[in-house]
């Protein structure tokens, strides 16, 4: 019983070692990073590009995987899909049009693998 006791403990001690050493400061710049984190871990143990973090009345925010030289595609692909246009890209802000309506989609770094997008809930209404 001791020795499964250990063995949990060092595998837990572990996990908590491993997740600060990959996201370091990077778990509190965001408030509870819990549905951040769980976000992450559905990410990675599925085949999507994107997973929902949060839903609120005004916008959803996702996370991607920070891929080198992906020039921000899932959102691109994803904005296309719900039938708004790529126009350019203003700093960490994307800007989309569809009709005569512009929408800026922000984009920020979570860690150096992931970084979060937040879509205004009107931008798929529209």
């Amino acid at each position: 019983m001791k020795k499964l006791f250990k063995i949990l403990m060092i595998v837990l001690v572990l996990s908590i070692g491993f997740l600060i050493i990959r996201f370091g400061s990077a778990l509190t710049q965001e408030g509870n990073p819990i549905p951040i984190l769980t976000s992450i871990a559905k990410l990675e143990l599925s085949n999507r590009d994107y997973q929902l973090v949060t839903e609120t009345s005004n916008e959803s925010t996702y996370i991607s995987q920070n891929v080198a030289d992906s020039d921000y595609l899932v959102i691109k692909q994803f904005m296309e899909d719900h039938g708004w246009g790529f126009k350019e890209q203003l700093g960490s802000g994307l800007v989309f049009v569809k009709d005569n309506e512009t929408r800026l989609i922000e984009t920020r770094l979570y860690s150096k693998h992931y970084f979060l997008w937040s879509v205004p809930r009107m931008n798929l209404a529209s």
